[in-house]
């Protein structure tokens, strides 16, 4: 459960820094002060019924952190300050001239101070500074892991909570026979295509050979999600028709990482950098009540091992529709855990020399028990949450490491790659994330991504007209202020909407990325279940509680006291998308 928005602490639980680089004086009249139980120096700030803003964001004031409806936010807007009393503006007043003295009582209590201070005899670390010391570095050391690897966990939160639930193998293919709906947790799918997802181990295996039929879309992906280079350097992690076979299937042969072996004619060749390889399957339908085509597409498929065809387990399809599943990554101290069995199973092929150094230092090391003591596990359970809520704040950013995210200069929706051109299609990032202009991995840019998204290709970001798909995501409504269940908004879509293929609406709660569970079969809407257009030809998608009458067939539920965020999909775009003359409507309130 998200913090309450209207109660704000800085201070300290457990190692861990809860003050924001950037401070913004919010003071409360009236408000009441209470130690947390774990922090000897803590400052409580509640709202009470008669708030007051004293000042605009510098360094030398207060912004405290807070999470509402599940979204990141900073202090409310407190403009109303002209209604309050006399008696209240005197105290105001007061409170204002002593402004000086409560920024500095804020920073003398923050946690940052409280650890730099820490006290040295004799030019030695004392026993009890040794420890909190020792702690702290335990944490941060965790928190920045956690961060790093968050593509890694990402991946193995599918893969373990799938192999839980319909068991473990190359041969093992859930597909969502029914469409993928909430009860399936996983980051930011897609309810409008049929899914199979399937994970295969080369390590353990050997080479593994996928078979797929025609006009089957996917992606062969290592286990950081980047796309696996296919032999001849023209093609990266796809299949189908923007992979190798132009989508008239084929063999598509896996190899482990260093692989020295002759390779037979006959296969496309996908040289993977990890042992892990993350196999992601789509196939499309025309009518959404008639689903029997794309499963039977899907089921067509066929993996094992490289020279073993004949004696191999045979196929398995589990249906994963409807069946609660938590796909999720891991945002506790398991996920440390599951980097420890990662290192096993790949040790120098999972990261270079500096970052192996850094899991050995949180007691990671292949071949070797990780056997975190209470104490310690503590901390690592608490570096995870506060790292994974770290990413949640990056993750609902639209200005990330300096780059804007907007994909037109005067509308809230946004795309990682919105700089992206036909010539350059993803703008300023390969698809490891390195920026081409400096050589650096854009760590905060891929954060962004992987904790609400998953997979990425060159077919996924073409820009060639009528292939790939373009994706426009948003947080906010026109104002800027992130969406509320409890709210009432339309969404305008002008006619003419450039898909080839199809166009969806989705809602994703905001906690976690996963399918709103709003009651309805689906948290979609799209151009295959037919709503009804304006007389210009436009569409009008309504999100709320509740439909008004006659808009049901347009209508997509939110939850009360639930934030969410919508993505925009565009199938097949063709040439108005590309060239961004068509252009969306924000997300606005209606009442």
């Amino acid at each position: 459960m998200s913090p309450n928005p209207r109660e704000f602490v800085l201070g300290k639980v457990g190692p861990v820094p809860i003050i924001p680089r950037f401070f913004y004086a919010t003071l409360f009249v009236g408000a009441s002060c209470s130690p947390l139980r774990e922090s000897k120096k803590a400052l409580c700030l509640r709202k009470t019924k008669e708030p007051l803003n004293l000042g605009t964001p510098t360094q030398s004031t207060a912004k405290v952190l807070s999470f509402s409806d599940g979204l990141p936010g900073g202090s409310e807007d407190l403009s109303g300050a002209s209604t309050l009393s006399m008696k209240t503006k005197l105290r105001a007043l007061l409170i204002a001239l002593s402004l000086g003295t409560t920024i500095e009582m804020i920073q003398a209590q923050s946690r940052f101070n409280e650890i730099a201070n820490l006290p040295f005899s004799e030019n030695r670390p004392t026993a009890e500074t040794a420890n909190t010391l020792l702690d702290e570095l335990l944490f941060q050391r965790a928190t920045q892991t956690y961060l790093w690897a968050l593509p890694l966990i990402n991946t193995f939160g599918m893969k373990y909570g799938s192999e839980k639930v319909f068991g473990a193998g190359y041969n093992v293919l859930p597909i969502w026979k029914e469409r993928l709906d909430a009860k399936t947790l996983v980051t930011t799918p897609n309810s409008d295509v049929i899914y199979a997802m399937s994970y295969v181990d080369l390590g353990k295996d050997g080479p593994i050979v996928f078979e797929a039929p025609p006009m089957l879309q996917g992606i062969l992906l290592d286990f950081w999600q980047r796309p696996i280079p296919v032999d001849g350097g023209k093609y990266f992690g796809d299949i189908g028709l923007p992979g190798p076979d132009g989508g008239k299937g084929g063999k598509f042969l896996l190899l482990p990482p260093n692989y020295r072996g002759d390779v037979t004619e006959g296969y496309f060749v996908y040289r993977s950098a990890t042992n892990n390889v993350f196999i992601f399957l789509r196939s499309f339908y025309q009518d959404p009540k008639n689903l029997t085509p794309a499963v039977e597409l899907v089921e067509q498929s066929k993996i094992y091992p490289l020279g073993k065809k004949d004696t191999a387990e045979p196929m398995k399809f589990p249906d994963a529709s409807g069946i609660p599943t938590n796909m999720l990554p891991a945002s506790d101290g398991t996920a440390f855990d599951q980097l420890k069995l990662l290192v096993d199973s790949e040790g120098a092929n999972l990261a270079d020399s500096d970052w192996l150094g850094m899991l050995a230092s949180i007691g990671i090391v292949k071949g070797q028990p990780f056997n975190p003591d209470e104490h310690e596990r503590k901390i690592l359970d608490r570096a995870a949450k506060i790292g994974y809520k770290m990413s949640r704040v990056i993750g609902f950013g639209d200005l990330v490491s300096g780059r804007p995210f907007r994909v037109y200069p005067d509308r809230r929706w946004i795309n990682p790659i919105a700089d992206g051109t036909p010539q350059n299609p993803g703008g300023s990032l390969n698809l490891d994330w390195i920026r081409k202009d400096g050589g650096y991995l854009d760590l905060d840019c891929r954060i962004w991504f992987f904790t609400n998204y998953y997979s990425i290709s060159p077919g996924m970001i073409s820009q060639i007209p009528g292939k790939g798909a373009k994706y426009m995501i948003g947080f906010t409504d026109r104002d800027g202020t992130p969406l509320s269940g409890g709210t009432n908004y339309k969404i305008n879509l002008p006619p003419n909407i450039p898909a080839a293929n199809f166009w969806s609406v989705t809602l994703y709660d905001a906690e976690n990325a996963s399918g709103l569970a709003n009651g309805q079969p689906f948290p979609s809407l799209g151009s295959r279940d037919k709503p009804e257009q304006n007389p210009d030809g436009s569409t009008a998608i309504y999100l709320g509680p509740e439909a008004t009458e006659g808009q049901q067939g347009n209508w997509l539920a939110t939850v009360p006291g639930k934030g969410y965020f919508v993505i925009l999909r565009l199938y097949g775009p063709t040439e108005a998308a590309i060239n961004k003359t068509w252009i969306p409507g924000d997300i606005e309130k209606v009442k």
